[in-house]
């Protein structure tokens, strides 16, 4: 028998320990060759015009995969090796040379790599298109480009991982001369001493993730420590501080939660809560660094996601608050199609600049009666009645953060005009784009302004997103002037879906595929330690614990795996999103639960299949 016809043998008797690690690398494959193929693809840019744009995006993306992907990999390797570690000791006892050996080896993982790639390229080329699809959607297109077979994208696909797995597999090779045969025999059973709770750990554990949560949820723009840090060091500073901060956590947090619940015999003694807690304990050192890495990770992907979900999910309230009508610009009516149109009008509206020494500001000065007229048209239950000398200030743009609040004092313009701003209000019924910041006086006071007029057309329409075609009429109409004014809510918002539906793309598959591998690197780790608990819960079924409390036993070890860095990667994002969320201005409660929602039930999955399958390998110690 030759050795890659033993390595072949040995694969197909291992597949099922393989199955979910070669899935985890078909579907990594899967979209980075996908992403590649986007490169590309010359055809996105007639369906987009953002070839560009798209093109550095995912060459950008694919880097960030390739990168998780080798960590992936190489962690994945180690725990693979650690589970052949005995077996390769028996083939050095049977006197077969370590160089052989390491041959073998070396062809298991090439074989598993080769088998990895190409099906992760020959599915990708059909999912492509689907990807493609979902990208084009995303982007608020309906047109669907063709995605020809790209030569190109599978040349660097091939070549990438071929180096990769050449390098998984030379490390597989060496690892029969790193270690005795002794200590290969006695690999499995290498545990963890159990460790002493430090109370200075712990609590510098707990202030470092304290003083991270507090320096995120801080307000960027008048924080001091934002101000001490800057702008580019303190994130990167928040994100040290809590990634050493959680490995503390779980390193000695842990110990003093597990030691508690340990001692606490009222709860420790009912059924075989004493044995989970003391096989979580005496590994904790070990899960510590996994669990770390698992939690920010996680909070990693969250945060990514459910920002990028957050701007999407925003992106049509965010247009409509800056832009209350379906068109608008300055200069005389054009001719348009006049279906779905909801009120066309046209108004005078009057151009004040104010000078100070730094600088000149324009504002809009609108009468009353039109403000109270276009408020009825959209909607708006608000009708003023404004006195003599006083003003409404219309400000869509306004953020209490930075922006001045004029309300009470007496608004001095150029022209020797002066009004009190009785109130003012962050919503407009002029596009902010056209009219900028407005001043809202009654018409008498209107008429007695010195100001030049503008001329206003201000056009709503019913299914508004839907009208790119009336937007490009109305604007291949107006001069070359009046174009840079013009602002047109379907446009706005297919510009910005555009970018922010292409950032979600990329932003959801990447975190598909961190979650995958992360769930994988759980579920190999926790099945190793399955293996070695094999004699320990064959015991316990030989002295009368039945299924049901094994079962229950591996449930709640499994769950404090899984649920530990799930919960702490999710507070940790949810600090994270606040300070988004501050810093762009917008509300992402909901989308944000929804996409930790569905990050957390595909978790779930994996927790359901690593508990079956651990509940399997002790049964089959059992009998």
């Amino acid at each position: 028998m030759t050795l890659f016809s033993l390595a072949r043998k040995n694969i197909q008797r291992n597949l099922s320990n393989y199955f979910l690690y070669i899935a985890s690398m078909v579907f990594s494959i899967v979209i980075y060759f996908t992403f590649v193929t986007l490169k590309y693809n010359e055809d996105i840019s007639s369906v987009t015009g953002m070839s560009k744009q798209i093109k550095g995006l995912m060459s950008a993306s694919s880097v960030v995969l390739l990168f998780f992907i080798i960590i992936f990999i190489a962690y994945s390797n180690s725990f693979f090796m650690k589970k052949r570690k005995k077996e390769v000791a028996l083939y050095s006892l049977l006197g077969v040379r370590k160089q052989k050996i390491g041959l073998m080896l070396f062809f298991e993982n090439l074989v598993i790599g080769l088998i990895s790639l190409v099906l992760g390229i020959v599915i990708g080329f059909f999912m492509s298109k689907v990807l493609l699809t979902i990208l084009v959607r995303l982007m608020g297109y309906e047109v669907v480009a063709n995605l020809p077979f790209s030569s190109e994208a599978v040349l660097n696909t091939a070549g990438i991982f071929a180096l990769l797995f050449l390098f998984t597999s030379l490390q597989g090779y060496r690892v029969i001369y790193q270690f005795k045969l002794i200590d290969l025999f006695h690999a499995e059973k290498q545990g963890e001493k159990i460790p002493r709770a430090s109370f200075v750990a712990a609590i510098l554990g707990t202030a470092l993730i304290a003083f991270g949560y507090y320096t995120a949820a801080a307000d960027i723009f008048t924080s001091s420590i934002w101000r001490l840090f800057t702008i580019i060091g303190t994130p990167l500073m928040v994100i040290g501080v809590t990634i050493a901060g959680t490995y503390l956590l779980f390193h000695s947090v842990s110990v003093f939660v597990l030691t508690a619940l340990k001692k606490a015999t009222s709860w420790s003694w009912k059924g075989l809560n004493l044995i989970g807690v003391s096989q979580l304990l005496y590994r904790i050192r070990a899960n510590a660094k996994s669990l770390s890495i698992i939690a920010i990770l996680s909070a990693t992907t969250i945060t990514a996601g459910g920002g990028v979900f957050g701007m999407y999910y925003n992106t049509e309230a965010s247009v409509r608050q800056m832009l209350p009508n379906t068109f608008m610009w300055k200069g005389e009516p054009v001719e348009f199609s006049q279906e779905n149109v909801l009120y066309n009008e046209s108004l005078t509206a009057k151009s004040l600049r104010v000078d100070n020494e730094f600088a000149f500001f324009e504002y809009t000065l609108l009468k009353e009666s039109d403000y109270n007229r276009l408020a009825k048209l959209q909607g708006k239950d608000r009708e003023l009645q404004i006195a003599d000398g006083s003003t409404i200030l219309l400000d869509a743009s306004y953020d209490e953060r930075f922006s001045h609040d004029f309300t009470g004092e007496k608004f001095k313009l150029q022209n020797g005009d002066s009004f009190h701003v009785d109130e003012m209000y962050t919503d407009s019924v002029l596009n902010f784009i056209a009219a900028g910041t407005v001043l809202v006086v009654n018409d008498k006071e209107f008429a007695a302004a010195n100001a030049d007029d503008v001329k206003l057309q201000v056009v709503g329409m019913d299914n508004d997103l839907k009208q790119l075609n009336v937007s490009k009429e109305i604007y291949e109409q107006l001069s070359s002037d009046h174009q840079e004014g013009f602002s047109s809510v379907p446009q706005s918002y297919k510009d910005s879906i555009a970018t922010v539906g292409s950032l979600l793309f990329v932003g959801s598959f990447l975190g598909l595929v961190f979650l995958a591998s992360t769930g994988s690197i759980i579920y190999f780790k926790i099945l190793t330690e399955a293996e070695e608990d094999q004699a320990k819960y064959a015991i316990l079924n030989k002295i009368g614990v039945n299924s049901k409390q094994i079962l229950k036993t591996v449930a709640g070890q499994v769950a404090v795996i899984f649920g530990a860095p799930l919960v702490v990667g999710i507070v940790h994002s949810s600090f994270a999103l606040i300070a988004f969320s501050k810093l762009f201005n917008m509300n992402m409660t909901k989308p944000v639960i929804l996409w930790m929602v569905a990050y957390s039930a595909i978790y779930g999955l994996y927790y359901i299949f690593t508990v079956r399958s651990f509940y399997k390998i002790v049964r089959q110690g059992a009998k």
